[in-house]
């Protein structure tokens, strides 16, 4: 049997952030068909699949949500190091992940982890067709990376938000990845300067509660306009959310937060039964 780990990322105590499966690491990749059928089964945002590479403190890694596998996760890598570093007692400071995104690092940082992931900075549009009838408010500013980013006019519009889940679903175009959109506003919250939400039915997901990839788009957008490297987010997802610290390094930003284990669980499931460790090599 194969153990699995769900984890609270970007979160201090349980309940909070975002809950992620990471599955124990394997020898070999089971079938894709397999790999989506067990992120659907487990019906988190994100399930985390690692492989051997043969190499102490390197992994190969895979993010699939219910519906589809995805080219970057943020808080599915925090999870994933999380488990190595934590659960699974990984005598390192640092652990290297080969990814869609490329080369991913996490490192211990102060009772939590630190992220290297790539940045995405994003570039100013006019406008979009349809973005303001599926959130139902016109953006102040609308910016577009790999996700539509919305800029509103007030903490209390990013949070008092509930757009049309079906339209947004719909919305295509500039963003790389249709249906997936970023909102978010200037906080009056001390200690934060950013808050915004999520919601990527596009793949699969209404609402999600804390993004490291959305935050990749975020970090370059607002570092400019506020003048620093260093800024402090919140994505306000209902009941739960998440803190987000990130700093923007060049071409990279470094994203940090916390990590809970909330469940440790075992597969029955023949699809997922680890054979002998050895080495085996980026897909």
């Amino acid at each position: 049997m194969t153990r699995q780990w769900t984890v609270d990322a970007f979160a201090e105590r349980v309940f909070l952030g975002n809950p992620a499966c990471v599955v124990e690491p394997l020898a070999a990749w089971p079938a894709d068909a397999a790999l989506q059928a067990i992120a659907r089964e487990n019906n988190q945002s994100e399930t985390a699949f690692l492989r051997l590479t043969g190499k102490r403190s390197q992994y190969d890694l895979r993010w699939f949500t219910p519906s589809m596998e995805v080219d970057l996760c943020g808080h599915a890598t925090l999870a994933a190091a999380h488990v190595l570093l934590h659960e699974l007692a990984l005598d390192r400071a640092q652990v290297t992940f080969s990814t869609r995104s490329g080369a991913l690092t996490v490192q211990r940082h102060e009772g939590g982890y630190e992220m290297d992931l790539p940045a995405d900075t994003p570039r100013r549009l006019q406008t979009h067709p349809g973005l303001a009838e599926a959130l139902g408010i016109e953006p102040v500013e609308v910016w577009a990376g790999r996700y539509l980013v919305a800029i509103l006019d007030s903490e209390v519009a990013v949070r008092r938000l509930a757009p049309d889940i079906d339209s947004v679903s719909r919305l295509t175009g500039h963003a790389e990845e249709a249906g997936q959109v970023v909102v978010c506003a200037l906080s009056d919250t001390p200690g934060v300067d950013v808050i915004d939400r999520f919601f990527a039915p596009g793949c699969g997901i209404d609402e999600d509660p804390a993004t490291g990839s959305a935050h990749c788009i975020l970090a370059p957008l607002f570092a400019e306009r506020l003048g620093r490297t260093r800024l402090s987010f919140y994505q306000a997802y209902p009941e739960r959310g998440g803190r987000i610290e990130t700093e923007v390094a060049g071409s990279r930003v470094l994203i940090r937060g916390r990590a809970v284990t909330v469940i440790e669980s075992r597969w029955r499931s023949p699809l997922l039964e680890v054979g002998p460790s050895g080495g085996t090599t980026s897909r």
